[in-house]
């Protein structure tokens, strides 16, 4: 291959070039580490320290197929002498099972996790890109001065939308020690650092990976009752367990009076007013009660004229009416707009 290079004219090498020339060092690298596998690799991926190895591996996990033009343009490029050059294909489970036959079985799995995590380059980049609602809920459960720490090395931005997402006295309390925050010793940052990374950023991709029971649960949502009742109890049939945990998790019109009055108000702030008024025709005396509790009377006297407007509605559009403001409650808990939940205050649900 080394004279097969030598021998390109120039109109060949700017073309193998041009193939390449979009690609970064650790994509180019990445590929060149895919097609020598693990058996003419290792010494190579022995030689790189962790950080470059974290680089590496997660330009790996992102490539998707590579054309074999593409990789004989690249190892002209770097001169490299190989026997064979194909099509590669990088993706999470390709890169793992090559690392694990270099690396001890922890350390993939900690790399791995690391890859499968919020992006960054450091700890504090990761927490950037997590989700407000999920870095909100698990930095509640911490000292105000560890909290206070953490969001003074945020980004202004990422720490308001945490910050709101607190409850009140303890953000006020976190707010005040960062007033007073003397600058931080390296060993007191560089614990908190590792305890954010083994308790909070190794499992984060594990406790975002769904449930199968919440996805069915979820897919139950958006049946109409009929076809919901059927699967159920169909399911019961099988396996009564897993219905029971099912019908435990899905979340359905009837459970929006578990709603606190601010959340109520939201959501029918920002319901779309014919479809409300659907949902609500077909809906059990109770539940219209809770929804015209949290109106002013002259909106609730609006809506029960829009609803008898509408004269007999079809069982179907009442539950596609249903679903459209479950799914609409849901959208707004995943922005932090409302808190939604079932029996307890303690089963949150975030979605």
């Amino acid at each position: 291959m080394a004279s097969a290079a030598a021998e390109m004219t120039p109109q060949q090498a700017n073309g193998s070039r041009n193939l390449t020339r979009l690609m970064s060092g650790p994509e180019k690298a990445a590929i060149l580490l895919l097609v020598m596998g693990d058996r003419y690799g290792v010494e190579i991926w022995t030689a790189l320290d962790e950080d470059e190895i974290k680089t590496v591996t997660r330009a790996m996990s992102r490539l998707g197929a590579v054309t074999a033009e593409t990789v004989e343009a690249l190892i002209v490029e770097f001169m490299s002498m190989m026997t064979t050059a194909g099509a590669v294909t990088g993706d999470f489970d390709r890169t793992e099972a090559l690392l694990s036959k270099i690396l001890p079985g922890d350390k993939v799995s900690q790399l791995m996790e690391e890859i499968r995590g919020p992006a960054g380059r450091n700890m504090w980049q990761k927490l950037g890109n997590v989700q407000d609602q999920v870095l909100a809920n698990y930095l509640k459960g911490e000292y105000p001065q560890t909290v206070a720490v953490i969001l003074s090395r945020l980004r202004p931005e990422n720490s308001a939308r945490v910050l709101a997402l607190l409850p009140h006295e303890f953000a006020l309390e976190v707010v005040s020690r960062m007033l007073n925050m003397e600058p931080v010793q390296k060993d007191v940052l560089d614990h908190i650092e590792d305890t954010l990374r083994t308790e909070f950023i190794s499992n984060l991709s594990t406790t975002q990976r769904r449930d199968s029971h919440e996805m069915i649960a979820e897919i139950f949502n958006s049946f109409d009752r009929q076809t919901e009742s059927w699967f159920l109890t169909a399911l019961d049939e099988r396996n009564r367990e897993a219905a029971q945990k099912i019908r435990s998790l899905m979340f359905t019109f009837e459970d929006l009076s578990k709603l606190d009055p601010a959340s109520m108000q939201t959501l029918i702030r920002f319901a779309d007013r014919d479809q409300l008024a659907v949902a609500l025709k077909g809906a059990a005396p109770s539940m219209k009660k809770v929804f015209f509790a949290q109106m002013s009377t002259r909106a609730a006297k609006n809506m029960d004229d829009l609803m008898a407007s509408r004269g007999p509605v079809r069982l179907k559009e009442v539950d596609e009416a249903q679903t459209k403001i479950v799914l609409l409650a849901k959208e707004l808990a995943g922005k932090g707009e409302i808190t939604i939940g079932k029996n307890r205050a303690e089963d949150e649900l975030i979605y």
